[in-house]
């Protein structure tokens, strides 16, 4: 059973913190004259996550370009995930499978013009990419270009989601400089406020401004980037002045730092608790609702979040702005099993991984949660790689996680078919249930926003109905910086941006 985590002092990991960070922001940031001439101050952020991939667009590292300002697609998406102009000015769409996309005026990094030819290389090269890019995987399309400035896009089934699939940072729009030697090289052939100028391995990266940016150049004049896995270290960073922005800050270390320091906001990340609805214990939906009752999500959050978390409202938090509007309440849940049923049931098996360092300590409170109901229970605890197999495969009979229910289209109804259809791919708690298949299948060949909006709403109370997973509380996202003195960092729930033109010292 893993113990709860214990805060510790700050005072000794500050020196070691400083220490690794100082001698790479002064490896990669241009000196105060630099900043002088440049009429501004260079930015230093720490990052969570290395690269893993040398920086390639079709990859997680995308993400990181993405949340570096650094690279475009034809579409960027709002605040409530819907698509707005980026690379593309206007669209429209055609028939069931086509669309037009209109290009604005732009250039790329390296002095090229955003074409429709570029547009065309990048998104087919993108569909042609081994692996494919994530975004892709439940869908294909080809891009031709019947002019200088207008890009035809056919998918291979109706996709009413194509505008918002388009804002994945995988499907950036490069220069045909970036294909050049059969790799992809974003380094400064991206559209970006920022550009990429050099990228030492997963300790650094060096960004300057992109002076010919067609949303106007950016207020700071470059960007040193450290990566430091480890977030006390970034939290003591952050402390002591190394850096302007730290990104992900740990719950443990953002009371210690005060408000002045830390911002959190709503993510669209759910911790549930996935029950195996095909075998064993939780295959009787009474125990489900047995165990859907034991859960206290106020508890949680206080012990496990310190308060920096929202409790329990749905599968869809409040990091998604409609869904507390559009939701509707769960019908025809099964009546829980009273605590005398529950006590004659076999142990259960509750696993979760270290990867998230607040899961195992949620595990711990569930399982007196559960206990306290009368189950009795038995932790497997490891890093989530040794568990997704057997997570996948049925052989828990509980499953916490951390989920983004928002995915790459930035849509909820990718992650409703992945994780609760009966042939879902991600769909640890093994539900098959025709009434959520029917309703997901429905949302997910709805167009129009609200439309959709309504669509999913119902089909996440289907699944809320049966009580295949328990929502256990909303995760907040903590970022990392000084507002006394540092300006327009960007507060994303789909962790997309972090990093934009507007952001500055001063």
């Amino acid at each position: 059973m893993p113990t709860p985590r214990r805060r510790r002092s700050v005072l000794p990991l500050t020196l070691s913190a400083t220490a690794l960070l100082v001698p790479l922001a002064t490896a990669c940031s241009g000196g105060a004259s630099d900043d002088a001439a440049d009429g501004g101050q260079r930015l230093r952020v720490v990052m969570a996550f290395p690269p893993a991939q040398a920086m390639s667009p079709y990859g997680d590292d995308a993400v990181t370009l993405s949340r570096l300002a650094v690279i475009e697609g034809l579409t960027t998406l709002d605040r409530d995930g819907a698509a707005k102009p980026a690379l593309a000015a206007s669209w429209k769409r055609d028939s069931a499978k086509e669309w037009t996309f209109t290009l604005r005026k732009a250039t790329f990094q390296d002095g090229a013009k955003v074409d429709a030819a570029a547009v065309v290389r990048s998104l087919n090269a993108a569909e042609k990419a081994s692996p494919k890019p994530r975004v892709l995987s439940d869908t294909g399309l080809t891009a031709s270009a019947p002019g200088a400035g207008t890009v035809r896009i056919v998918t291979d089934e109706a996709d009413p989601l194509l505008p918002q699939r388009l804002a994945n940072p995988s499907l950036t729009i490069l220069s045909a400089a970036a294909y050049a030697d059969g790799k992809v090289n974003p380094a400064g052939h991206a559209t970006g406020p920022f550009t990429l100028a050099a990228v030492k391995g997963a300790v650094s990266a060096t960004l300057e401004r992109n002076d010919a940016y067609w949303g106007g150049k950016a207020k700071a004049p470059g960007v040193d980037v450290t990566f430091v896995a480890d977030g006390t270290a970034r939290a003591n960073a952050l402390r002591t002045e190394a850096v302007d922005v730290a990104e992900y800050v740990p719950i443990s270390q953002a009371s210690l730092l005060g408000d002045g320091l830390v911002h959190e906001f709503p993510s669209a990340r759910t911790n549930g608790l996935s029950l195996n609805t095909e075998h064993g214990v939780f295959a009787d939906p009474a125990m489900r609702a047995a165990a859907r009752e034991a859960i206290d999500s106020k508890a949680l959050v206080k012990a496990v979040y310190e308060g920096r978390a929202d409790t329990a409202q749905g599968l869809l938090g409040p990091g998604i702005p409609w869904a507390a509007d559009a939701r509707t309440a769960p019908v025809d849940r099964a009546k829980a099993a009273d605590e005398a049923q529950v006590a004659k049931t076999k142990e259960i098996v509750l696993a979760t991984y270290t990867n998230r360092p607040e899961l195992p300590e949620v595990a711990t409170v569930v399982q007196q949660q559960l206990s306290k109901r009368g189950f009795t229970v038995k932790q497997v605890v490891r890093d989530y790689a040794q568990l997704e197999a057997d997570a996948l495969a049925g052989k828990y009979d509980a499953f916490i996680q951390a989920r983004n229910t928002l995915l790459d289209t930035a849509d909820p109804v990718s992650y409703l078919a992945s994780d609760f259809t009966c042939d879902g791919s991600f769909n640890i708690s093994q539900l098959c249930d025709k009434r959520v298949d029917t309703d997901v299948n429905k949302a997910a060949g709805t167009a129009g926003t609200d439309a959709r909006h309504t669509a999913a709403a119902a089909a996440e109370a289907d699944v809320l109905g049966t009580d295949a997973l328990v929502p256990l509380l909303h995760e907040r996202f903590v970022q990392g910086y000084d507002d006394s003195r540092v300006r327009g960092v960007s507060l994303d729930p789909m962790e997309r941006t972090l990093i934009t033109a507007d952001t500055h010292v001063g």
